[in-house]
C-alpha cells in the first residue's frame, strides 16, 4: 500500500502512464484483503474437524479445549477480529480461527473490514505523503521484517524441541 500511494503522488508518473487514485488504490487493498480473510476463514470453518482429528494432539488442543475456545471466540471474536486486523502479524492469520469458530460470515465481514480500514488507508495515505521519499521508510522496516522472520524462527524451533522431548519418553518406555 506504500507503493501504491506513492504511485499516486509521484508526479513522474503522469496521468498517461496509469488512472490510479487514492480512493482506487485503499477499494483495492480493501478488497483485496477481504477477499484473502474470506478465503483463510473458509479454510477455517470448512477444515476444522479435519485439523482437529489429525493435528488436535500436536496443537495440545482436544475437545475441551475446542469447546472453550469456541465459548471464548462467541463471547470476543468480534473484537479480537476487529482488533487483530489492525494489529501487524496478527491481522494475517485471525480469520483462521473466526473460520474454525464458526463466527457468523457477516459479523466476521463487518468487523473484519471496520479493523482494515485504518490499516489499508493509513499505509496509502502515508505513501502518498511520503511520494518518492517511500524507499527511505521501507529500509527502516526492514529491521521489523527481520524480528518477525526471527519470532517465526523461534517459535518454530521451540515447538520442535518441545516435540522432540514429549516423544523421548515414549521410546524410552
Amino acid at each position: 500500500m506504500l507503493f501504491a500511494g506513492f504511485a499516486v503522488a509521484d508526479p513522474g508518473q503522469s496521468a498517461s502512464h496509469h488512472h490510479l487514485t487514492l480512493l482506487g488504490i485503499v477499494l483495492a487493498g480493501l478488497i483485496g484483503t477481504m477477499v484473502g480473510s474470506w478465503v483463510a476463514y473458509a479454510v477455517g470453518r470448512g477444515g476444522r474437524l479435519e485439523l482437529f482429528e489429525r493435528h488436535g494432539a500436536k496443537l495440545h488442543m482436544g475437545p475441551s479445549q475446542i469447546q472453550r475456545a469456541d465459548v471464548w471466540f462467541q463471547r470476543h471474536g468480534e473484537a479480537a477480529v476487529l482488533f487483530g486486523r489492525v494489529l501487524p502479524v496478527v491481522r494475517a492469520f485471525v480469520s483462521l480461527p473466526a473460520g474454525i469458530a464458526r463466527m457468523p460470515l457477516g459479523r466476521f465481514t463487518v468487523f473484519s473490514l471496520i479493523g482494515t480500514v485504518p490499516w489499508v488507508l493509513g499505509l496509502a495515505i502515508a505513501g502518498h505523503a511520503l511520494g518518492s521519499d517511500w524507499t527511505s521508510v521501507r529500509k527502516g522496516f526492514e529491521y521489523v521484517d527481520y524480528a518477525i522472520v526471527a519470532l517465526v524462527v523461534v517459535g518454530i524451533v521451540y515447538a520442535l524441541v518441545r516435540r522432540r522431548r514429549e516423544a523421548a519418553p515414549d521410546a524410552l518406555g
